[in-house]
């Protein structure tokens, strides 16, 4: 009998020895983005991982994978949504299928500058925006940047007829396509990646991209001058699972968001670093002229382009749309 208390006793303790351990398993977050290590997404992927692992040892454990070595553009999204992957910083555009209002940050000549984009992500709406796509398994954690976007092409683009008949690549967005459409150009779906062979073979003429994007691809080597018309944002969206992100205990969670807060600034202060820097390596070559446009011919651009506002605002919500124009400063 003493015997068979003792087996059972020691089955228990094995038991609880082993709930317990599962208990304070460390919760493990995979973290898949499409970039290089040094790009600011990568280096707000490590820095993510290194707080994280300093705040909360023991607790979280955070593994990046770079380079689409986990997941890659086409499949990334499908793998958060079913929990293959709890964290990923896919561009704003490729959430079009999930909701149209994050179309608001595709409309040409919307916001100011990166000073009103910021106004507009850190105020209610744009807060909003983050919730937007909880129904499909998406859950929007900040907003990091890239930077915005500026024209490029065979000549200097002060005004919109100046872009009439060129050919601009794109990323898949309707509302880029109809941006170009309604200035008389044509624009092309085309891999990144393929874009300076495109401009190379003339197969497009033009671009819309951001400063470090046109030079770390080396795109304006094949165009003559670049407009700086500061015309779009392109920037990224930080996600989780919604199922998983919630199930994380509240005081953790909160420690997340933190740190969050914190990756969320120094990516955003690099990537503006950057852009800075490289529109001044642009210019030091002596290969591209930077055209920069006068107070005047910007509102003629922003004039010529509202018809494609009034195009996607159903879509994307009057409400929206309206939130975003307010951001701009009063001239």
């Amino acid at each position: 009998m003493f015997k068979s208390l003792i087996a059972i006793a020691s089955c228990v303790l094995a038991l609880t020895s082993t709930a317990q351990a599962a208990d304070t398993a460390p919760i493990v977050i995979k973290f898949s983005h499409v970039v290089a290590d040094d790009t600011p997404k990568g280096q707000g992927a490590l820095l993510f991982k290194k707080l994280v692992e300093q705040r909360l040892a023991g607790q979280v454990t955070v593994e990046v994978y770079p380079n689409s070595t986990l997941f890659g553009d086409a499949s990334e999204l499908d793998a958060l949504r079913k929990n293959d992957v709890q964290m990923l910083a896919p561009s704003l555009a490729k959430f079009d299928q999930y909701t149209k209002q994050l179309q608001v940050f595709d409309l040409p000549f919307l916001f100011d500058d990166l000073d009103a984009v910021n106004r507009f992500q850190k105020r209610a709406k744009g807060r909003q925006l983050l919730r937007a796509m909880e129904s499909n398994e998406i859950v929007g954690l900040a907003y990091w940047h890239n930077g915005m976007r500026q024209l490029s092409g065979p000549r200097a683009m002060r005004s919109p007829k100046d872009a009439a008949g060129l050919a601009f690549r794109i990323q898949p967005s309707a509302v880029l396509e109809a941006q170009f459409a309604q200035i008389g150009a044509t624009s092309v779906k085309i891999p990144f990646a393929e874009t300076l062979e495109a401009l190379q073979n003339n197969k497009v003429q033009g671009t819309e991209n951001t400063w470090s994007n046109l030079y770390s691809q080396k795109l304006f080597g094949a165009q003559p001058f670049i407009t700086e018309t500061n015309h779009g944002v392109l920037d990224y969206m930080l996600v989780s699972n919604p199922r998983f992100w919630y199930s994380i205990p509240h005081a953790t969670r909160t420690q997340l968001e933190a740190i969050i807060d914190e990756v969320t600034f120094a990516v955003n202060h690099a990537a503006e670093e950057q852009n800075r820097a490289d529109r001044e390596r642009i210019v030091a070559t002596g290969k591209t002229q930077v055209v920069s446009l006068s107070t005047e011919e910007r509102q003629a651009w922003r004039t010529a382009m509202q018809p494609v506002w009034n195009q996607f605002k159903d879509a994307i919500g009057e409400d929206v749309l309206k939130a975003a124009e307010t951001v701009n400063r009063k001239k």
